[in-house]
């Protein structure tokens, strides 16, 4: 059944037309009256609704019932990411929604190609918001990540708290880095959040590798092999996922 993201005050017996952007999609769908649907508001509940009229500009739906949908981790996870960039960073976007992340933290890096700040930096979060949604809608997840706003590495580093609960790693190629297999367990087993910091092109600098490790960032390694910065942060969600189910 069809699924939207909606910003409608959603209860059972709500009679209303949908926003734009999803009565564009059901147009398209070629939906009729009586056909069914999924609403949900992105705060972890979904709706059954149905058709009620076609127009030519509007759909106005009838909803039904709620559930609570739990189709979430077990555990929150952040990904504090130096954006990769063009298109890279909205396909980042869109798998980390589709993989479970809970928080996404746009970084600019000392090597970072894509940079980022002002109006153009609230445009792009804007749209990236829009990939996570429509993400959310295909993979079935009734809750949002939350998309932070764009910030620069150091800033970000000092604003760290000390005293967080979660298990905090860093993806570094340094020596001394612990394989990725051996690291995760134990955290998993304390059952805390986990945030993965990992770098852009060309990776986290020496300063900046050094900067996270003396915020109590664990150094881990995936492996020998040198990956794209997409692909090294999907990485870990993805082995994290797997685990879940």
């Amino acid at each position: 059944m069809p699924r939207f993201l909606v910003d409608l005050p959603l209860a059972d017996g709500l009679e209303a037309p949908l926003p734009a952007a999803a009565a564009r999609h059901v147009q398209v769908l070629r939906l009729q009256p009586g056909d069914g649907l999924t609403l949900f508001d992105g705060r972890g509940s979904e709706w059954e609704a149905r058709v009620l009229q076609m127009g030519r500009s509007e759909v106005r739906v009838r909803v039904g019932a709620s559930q609570p949908v739990d189709r979430e981790l077990p555990l929150p996870i952040t990904l504090a990411v130096g954006m990769p960039a063009n298109e890279r960073m909205d396909w980042l976007v869109e798998k980390a929604t589709e993989l479970g992340v809970s928080t996404l933290q746009p970084l600019v890096c000392e090597r970072s190609v894509l940079r980022l700040s002002g109006e153009r930096a609230d445009r792009k979060l804007a749209h990236w918001q829009g990939v996570a949604s429509a993400a959310a809608e295909q993979c079935g997840r009734a809750t949002l990540p939350r998309l932070l706003p764009v910030r620069a590495f150091g800033e970000w580093q000092r604003a760290l708290r000390p005293d967080a609960t979660e298990a905090r790693f860093v993806l570094s190629l340094a020596e001394g880095s612990r394989p990725f297999v051996e690291a995760l367990p134990p955290a998993l087993r304390a059952g805390q959040g986990l945030l993965f910091l990992s770098g852009p092109e060309g990776g986290l600098c020496d300063t900046e590798d050094a900067q996270a490790r003396a915020a109590g960032l664990q150094p881990i390694t995936l492996g020998p092999r040198v990956l794209r910065a997409e692909t090294a942060a999907l990485t870990v969600l993805a082995a994290v996922a797997a685990l879940f189910g």
